[in-house]
């Protein structure tokens, strides 16, 4: 595979696919072999994952479920990973259509100082959290890249009680090897770029002005990510922006050349949907995709990248969150502020509008209700088992001797720091419960130590 936007990313290669997977669509037996195929765990192409976004038998689409279901819970067990975005700056210099940041929006900008970060991550840490992803608009005179350096420096700074933010993602726009050196050396966790729509007419029609125009410059920037040594990078669609089959495909495709030159695809992929957004609003997109639609993109996602994490911001409203989350989601935002300032200051226009307005104490209380473990681990970033590395413990399954017992771990740091008294009940139950799922011995009677420390006052252990 070549590496720029029009050799992997073949408009015309993914609508001969939508067209062929239209017509296997109607064959049961080949859509029930699909299925069975996925149910291995080796993943689908994205030409079988365009078949099954065509299914609308519902006894298939039950199937579907049941697949994706099965696949969530046999490589990531029963963890969710918390986090919850950081917006530095609003300034952006892009026209895109469907962000309430487009430039020429009459908003008020704002660009937070280093003492407003400290300020707002302080508020972070309050919350309990431990991963950030850092958000910024695009305005390489009022955001460049030296703040961002500074900013996650600060950020990585701080320690307020017992809190720290020991993972920082980073979201911010396509730029140079050079520039993700410098990312990387400043110890970021994953870099996350969306591609919003892969159909380029779109994409262009999307993006009028701003270098975000470029279509081949964004599309191939996480191969740029890589090659500066990011093992670590994050797809994103913005399903409704074009028909939801193609920018499916088209996703899949992405991954798929990302693992054919580079050996390892998307550590994670976030699953968005179009939301109002300032003068922005959703009813203005005809390609809007429905609840139901929605959940079939979220199961059929986790069944063609079974390894790759699944992101669910508060985008989606509280009850039907959670009705997604057993879909294949394996990490949740929550209490996020989509505005600059939104934790402490809380007067900027949000990017977008929130659904689930739940705090992290409530969203894991309700995670727990379901049967989920809340984990804020972030032990593989700090101990380099990044990119092919991460991926080579989850396919063999050794995943569940170190995600597992570190995700009890954290659950009980958050227990002991943040949580009320039933909320530590509820903690203390589901740990003592799960840790005799660890499968190695000595794993599990190491764990059981570390969680005796942590509720002596020290922090930090991990595997």
């Amino acid at each position: 595979m070549g590496k720029t936007a029009a050799e992997f990313m073949d408009n015309a290669e993914i609508e001969r696919a939508l067209a062929a997977a239209k017509e296997r669509a109607k064959d049961k037996k080949e859509v029930e072999r699909i299925i069975h195929k996925a149910s291995g765990f080796g993943g689908l192409t994205h030409e079988e994952a365009g078949v099954l976004s065509y299914v609308e038998d519902k006894e298939l689409i039950g199937q579907m479920f049941a697949a994706a279901k099965q696949i969530k819970k046999h490589i990531y067990g029963n963890r969710i990973v918390m986090f919850a975005p950081l917006y530095l700056s609003d300034y952006c210099v892009n026209e895109c259509r469907y962000c309430g940041y487009h430039h020429s929006s009459c908003m008020e900008r704002k660009k937070l100082t280093q003492e407003e970060i400290v300020q707002e991550v302080k508020a972070l840490e309050k919350m309990g959290h431990k991963r950030l992803a850092l958000e910024t608009g695009e305005d390489p005179k009022n955001c460049p890249l030296d703040y961002v350096l500074e900013s996650i420096k600060t950020i990585y700074s701080i320690h307020f009680d017992n809190g720290a933010i020991r993972r920082v993602n980073v979201n911010i726009a396509a730029t140079t090897v050079e520039n993700y050196k410098r990312l990387k050396e400043a110890g970021i966790g994953t870099y996350i770029l969306f591609q919003e729509t892969y159909h380029k007419p779109t994409y262009e029609q999307q993006h009028p002005k701003g270098p975000k125009s470029n279509y081949e410059y964004h599309t191939t920037a996480h191969d740029r990510a890589m090659e500066a040594g990011i093992d670590d990078v994050g797809l994103g669609v913005l399903y409704g922006l074009y028909d939801w089959h193609f920018d499916l495909v088209g996703q899949i495709m992405h991954a798929e050349h990302l693992e054919a030159v580079f050996g390892v695809g998307p550590h994670t992929i976030s699953m968005l949907r179009i939301r109002d957004a300032g003068d922005v609003k959703k009813t203005d997109y005809k390609h809007a995709v429905s609840d139901d639609d929605y959940k079939k993109i979220v199961a059929i996602m986790r069944m063609t990248v079974p390894y790759t994490g699944m992101i669910l911001s508060t985008r989606e409203g509280g009850a039907y969150r959670d009705s997604v989350i057993e879909l294949g989601i394996s990490q949740v935002s929550a209490g996020s502020a989509t505005g600059v300032g939104g934790y402490t200051i809380k007067t900027q226009q949000p990017q977008f509008e929130i659904e689930d307005h739940r705090t992290p104490i409530e969203m894991t209380k309700e995670l727990i209700k379901d049967g989920y473990i809340p984990s804020f681990c972030t032990a593989c970033y700090r101990q380099g088992r990044t990119g092919d590395r991460f991926m080579r413990l989850a396919k063999t399954g050794q995943i569940s001797n170190i995600c597992q017992p570190n995700a009890l771990l954290t659950l009980k740091e958050y227990a002991v720091d943040y949580g009320d008294d039933e909320f530590k009940s509820m903690a203390n139950k589901l740990i003592a419960r799960q840790l005799e799922e660890i499968p190695n011995d000595t794993v599990r009677e190491k764990a059981k130590e570390y969680l005796a420390k942590i509720e002596n006052g020290e922090r930090d252990f991990r595997f």
